[in-house]
């Protein structure tokens, strides 16, 4: 194949200018995408661009945000027609999946659904399904969103590929930043970290349950302070707990930080915990272990796969208190975390294989049709897990 042998069309929630877990995801696929021998144009179409996109990879033709399901389809509809031929058309929600059909059979393009967390776990109605049931290759970020996938979608197995998060390179270790020292008051003691949104939609991530453990933490580490990082509608409800349960003066709601500054953030603690029932995968778990920073994570979901099911960091049940006050008292006594275990999560890795998948039989440009033959060789496997 040459390198003009394949034209992309991207359909994204969104990306570049874009925050959040699924956004970065995007960008490293796309990133990704343009450096594939076997792709020449990525056309990408965003619902939504929060910020003011700078620069882009070359390659990529990034259209206007529209927001609106009918614009939005509009839209995509039009681009697919203007930038003729599609070769592949990507869809980065299940609930674009019905749109990505409507786009990719008449031009006979490949079809390529993405997934990542709840928005695969349940079932969807009968339209969504068939719609996915449709695709000739699925990428899913974890092994447990793949299952759950495969539990409501009658799909061929060999067509639902596992393609992980990656880690920005700006995670690193260092030392602890004075500035983040002093505006938090931690100079001295230990810090538990986590970053995530604080929305009542969102329970799920597990602060509550920390916030119930500490009282006991604090009987072996009486100098710790636990910081939240990020905003949102239920940080009332998790102050109020924290009050409650007498620990509010243990306890620094840090609210939303910068892209700029989150990495010191990771530097600042000595744990991050994150003890989530209902994790599509967890990208700030790769961002502590880069960070030499021990991690926390729940044994309900799929955070077991940026943990590699407790190689690569501790395992808890998210419910049973003893257990996850232990868990946060051993890693605080322990001394640094080795710094390479997110190095298989690295954006080369990723990248890797992403173009694995590209040249693989799913994705035919030699007739833009579907192919439904299954990869011989297996691109993300478990036993990854035991390297």
């Amino acid at each position: 194949m040459t390198k003009s042998s394949l034209r992309i069309l991207v359909l994204v929630t969104d990306a570049f200018g874009g925050h959040g877990g699924i956004a970065q995801y995007n960008r490293d696929f796309i990133t990704s995408l343009t450096q594939s021998d076997r792709v020449s144009d990525v056309i990408v179409l965003p619902r939504a661009t929060p910020t003011l996109v700078t620069s882009l990879p070359a390659g990529v033709q990034y259209l206007p945000a529209v927001n609106g399901r009918i614009a939005y389809s509009l839209a995509a509809i039009r681009a697919a027609k203007a930038y003729r031929p599609i070769d592949v058309v990507f869809c980065g929600h299940p609930f674009m999946a019905p749109l990505a059909v409507v786009i990719a059979k008449p031009l006979r393009a490949s079809l390529w659904v993405q997934v990542h967390g709840i928005d695969a776990w349940e079932e969807l109605s009968f339209f969504y399904r068939k719609s996915i049931e449709m695709a000739d290759l699925v990428t899913s970020v974890s092994r447990y969103t793949r299952q759950r996938l495969l539990g409501w979608v009658g799909i061929e197995p060999t067509r639902v590929k596992i393609l992980p998060n990656t880690v920005d390179s700006r995670f690193q270790p260092g030392p602890k930043p004075n500035h983040l020292l002093e505006r938090y008051a931690v100079r001295g003691g230990k810090v538990l970290l986590t970053v995530s949104r604080l929305a009542r939609v969102e329970q799920y991530k597990g602060n509550d349950q920390v916030i119930r453990a500490l009282p006991l933490v604090l009987l072996e580490h009486p100098q710790t302070i636990y910081v939240i990082v990020g905003d949102g509608d239920d940080r009332p409800r998790l102050e109020a707990l924290a009050a409650e349960v007498g620990v509010m003066e243990n306890v620094r709601f840090a609210g939303h930080v910068t892209h700029e500054e989150l990495p010191d953030h990771f530097r600042v603690a000595d744990a991050f915990v994150m003890p989530s029932t209902a994790e599509g995968f967890g990208i700030v778990f790769l961002e502590a272990m880069a960070s030499g920073v021990h991690v926390i994570g729940g044994n309900r979901d799929g955070s077991l796969d940026p943990l590699a099911d407790g190689v690569l960091g501790r395992v808890v049940d998210p419910y049973n208190r003893e257990e996850l006050t232990s868990v946060i008292c051993t890693a605080l006594r322990d001394a640094p975390a080795k710094v390479d275990r997110a190095d298989r999560f690295n954006f080369q890795a990723f990248a890797d294989h992403l173009h694995e998948l590209v040249g693989s039989s799913f994705i035919s440009a030699s007739n833009r049709a579907p192919r439904m033959e299954a990869v011989q060789k297996t691109v993300y496997d478990q036993n990854t897990w035991n390297r």
